[in-house]
């Protein structure tokens, strides 16, 4: 270790969104590095940030700006010294970061599933036609309708806890959450039934924990390197890549999952037209230092395949 480690007095500072699962994140970061240095808590400040997102709950986050509003003031704060490092869900990530900024350490991956819950019914398969499914993933929502075109589709933000709620008050029948957010919480209890990746491609980067940090905080650098996990930075290295190279400002509906297997990476990927009338996959292998190189070219043979118009539909 080149730099001081932190102590109660000079504690580092750890960014968070305030909700449980957030927290429960920042909680198992915190919990990492203790055991990596030997060092007590208190030598950790969880610092909760409230972002756009979390203050907007009535409208769809493609209509107030997307994935970065779960990141905006929580990197401004990292950029101003109010915090060290930020502790995010990858699927909300940008694929940029702001200058100054880097995201370079990933925890273990969870269980990159999506998981069904309803108070009524046991699977996607049990849902009658014209039944209410919430979701607020523009993923989720055009791979439903995709699969069952016939159910209603409900605007359903908020988090796990607020779903449940909704959920209680008949707003919906069912919803999906994250298998890997209810794991974190201890909540996998409430889980009727999964979804395999060959059923419903997750989002890219689900179920994995980000921690992003100043370019030049050498002593964070340090700290981070013993708790980064290097299998979930390969898998995250391809399917980001994939997703760089489609995203960009357009609103589809895109998954992606990358596994390894030995010294091999398969990097499956999927975009769908918002309203599900349509989807295009690829699924590829490649040595695993080559994965973000697969991620771009994945990229560009779904562009070829769809054609002209198909990333420039909207609802």
């Amino acid at each position: 270790m080149k730099h001081a480690l932190p102590t109660p007095a000079s504690p580092l500072k750890i960014g968070t969104r305030g909700s449980p699962l957030a927290l429960a994140q920042a909680y198992e970061t915190r919990a990492r590095l203790c055991k990596a240095f030997d060092l007590e808590e208190a030598c950790f400040d969880i610092i909760v940030i409230k972002t756009t997102g979390d203050r907007v709950l009535d409208r769809p986050l493609k209509e107030i700006g997307g994935k970065g509003l779960f990141t905006k003031e929580i990197e401004e704060d990292m950029l101003s010294g109010a915090i060290d490092i930020a502790v995010h869900s990858m699927k909300d990530m940008p694929t940029l970061q702001p200058d100054g900024l880097i995201l370079d350490t990933y925890l273990p991956r969870e269980d990159v599933r999506d998981a069904f819950v309803s108070l009524t019914y046991d699977s996607l398969d049990d849902l009658p036609d014209g039944a209410k499914l919430g979701s607020s993933s523009l993923r989720r929502k055009a791979q439903l309708t995709l699969r069952r075109p016939n159910l209603d589709v409900v605007e359903f933000r908020g988090n796990v806890q607020t779903r449940l709620a909704k959920l209680e008050s008949g707003v919906a029948d069912a919803t999906f959450l994250a298998a890997a957010g209810l794991n974190r919480l201890g909540m996998s209890h409430i889980v009727k039934s999964y979804l395999e990746p060959g059923e419903m491609l997750p989002a890219v980067a689900q179920g994995a924990i980000g921690i992003e940090r100043r370019i030049d905080d050498h002593r964070s650098a340090d700290l981070l390197s013993a708790i980064h996990d290097i299998p979930t930075g390969h898998r995250l290295a391809a399917e980001r890549a994939f997703l760089a190279a489609l995203d960009g400002s357009c609103e589809t509906p895109i998954a992606g999952l990358a596994e390894l297997d030995g010294t091999t990476l398969r990097l499956r990927g999927e975009v769908i037209r918002p309203d599900g009338s349509e989807a295009i996959s690829d699924d590829q292998t490649a040595p695993i230092e080559d994965g973000a190189q697969l991620g771009k070219e994945m990229a560009a043979n779904l562009r070829k395949t769809a054609g002209d118009g198909f990333f420039d539909w909207a609802d």
